[in-house]
């Protein structure tokens, strides 16, 4: 694929709000996972909730999206001087010639479930406040930023369970590749509900504690929300000396069960396979790998199998949702703002919250903060279903 300049981006997770709390929290190894207090949810467990969600307004003109998953997505258009960003973008190129790419997996649900509660006691319906299509609707989320950001080029969500946030790129370097658009607005957000917290935990997928990706004694996932954005541009139109580039996509599909990856990670290793061959490298050319890495006892050893039949013992690889939780569908956007950021400072992100590694593990798992040069990352998302995407970013040649 033609390499895309990732110019800007934006992130808010359990971490804190903005890149600057994200990498002080990653440095001093502070973590975001708290024990859940979400809402009327009664479990013994610890999510990522990001803090400040109840107190976002939305604009006046839009505040008909309003719902937990749309502010999420407010609090992250306002970092890090994004929305300034593609307003400058949108004067380059045309608002018509900027697409929006963006994920999600429950979209604005809990809206949904308040509804519920309030339905009419004679006749169930619901209350006429609630709006299915700007905000449960996953649809919801794009035509919110895209209005928010006043852009009018081509616009779609992908809900694609854990990967969704991470196939958004591929399928902004297609659209680019095919000349629908010079410029896209990639990311998403996925917020914390009820259905997906007594979901994973009736799946007894979720951790008492909290989470320890490749831990011997690791007992799940521990739930969290985010939201994120990046725009990307055609490389030769964008800043070329000293920047970030998405070199390559890959994606894949094993289809062998609803909810448990390929026992050998199948999937993982096709889809790293095809991001290094659409950036034109070879295993040894990545410097750290961000792993999906979620804690499960399964999800673990298959990708572990897959990073070590592809990439061997030597690349350090770790996984952030110690710190984060799993952000679901932002998952694929905070982990590759992460490690974008990796390549900037010389970071690379240990995994504090593991104790004893998992000696039947054979990967080169960092547990403590590493410090050196980065030229190439790739950074995993994989999905219920099989779904499977890694990206590759490194620096402009």
């Amino acid at each position: 694929m033609q390499p895309l300049s990732l110019s800007h981006m934006s992130i808010v997770s359990s971490l804190g709000a903005g890149q600057d709390a994200t990498l002080d929290a990653l440095r001093s190894g502070r973590g975001g996972l708290k024990p859940c207090r979400f809402e009327t949810v009664a479990l013994d467990t610890h999510i990522g909730e990001v803090r400040g969600v109840e107190d976002v307004r939305l604009p006046d003109d839009l505040a008909g999206y309003d719902c937990r998953n749309n502010r999420l997505a407010e609090m992250a258009l306002r970092q890090d001087g994004f929305a300034d960003s593609v307003a400058a973008a949108r004067e380059r190129y045309g608002a018509h010639r900027i697409g929006v790419f963006l994920g999600t997996s429950t979209s604005g649900i809990l809206s949904a479930e308040l509804a519920f509660r309030a339905r009419d006691p004679q006749s169930g319906g619901l209350p006429p406040t609630f709006n299915f299509a700007t905000t449960h609707s996953t649809g919801s989320l794009a035509d919110f930023v895209r209005r928010r950001l006043g852009l009018e080029g081509p616009a779609f969500v992908v809900s694609s369970a854990c990967a969704t946030t991470s196939k958004v790129f591929a399928n902004a370097a297609r659209m680019i590749a095919a000349g629908l658009c010079d410029a896209a607005v990639v990311g998403g957000a996925d917020s914390l509900c009820l259905t997906t917290l007594y979901g994973f935990h009736s799946l007894e997928l979720v951790s008492p504690a909290p989470c320890r990706p490749f831990d011997v004694q690791r007992s799940g996932v521990s739930l969290g929300e985010g939201a994120g954005f990046a725009l990307l541009e055609r490389a030769e139109a964008g800043p070329s000396s000293g920047a970030v580039h998405l070199l390559g996509a890959g994606e894949s599909n094993d289809a062998h069960h609803m909810s448990t990856p390929h026992p050998e990670g199948l999937g993982a290793r096709l889809a790293m396979e095809r991001a290094l061959s659409s950036a034109g490298l070879r295993p040894g050319d990545i410097d750290y790998v961000n792993l999906h890495g979620t804690a499960t006892t399964y999800g673990d050893a298959a990708e572990d199998q897959a990073i070590t039949g592809l990439l061997g013992t030597r690349i350090p690889v770790s996984s952030t949702k110690g710190y984060t939780g799993h952000t679901l569908g932002a998952a694929g956007i905070v982990e590759a703002i992460i490690s974008v950021m990796a390549l900037r400072t010389g970071l690379i992100p240990g995994s504090p919250q593991t104790r004893t590694l998992d000696p039947a593990l054979r990967s080169r798992y960092l547990q403590a903060n590493e410090k050196g040069r980065l030229d190439r990352v790739m950074t995993n998302s994989f999905g219920f279903g099989g779904s499977n995407s890694s990206l590759i970013f490194g620096w402009a040649a």
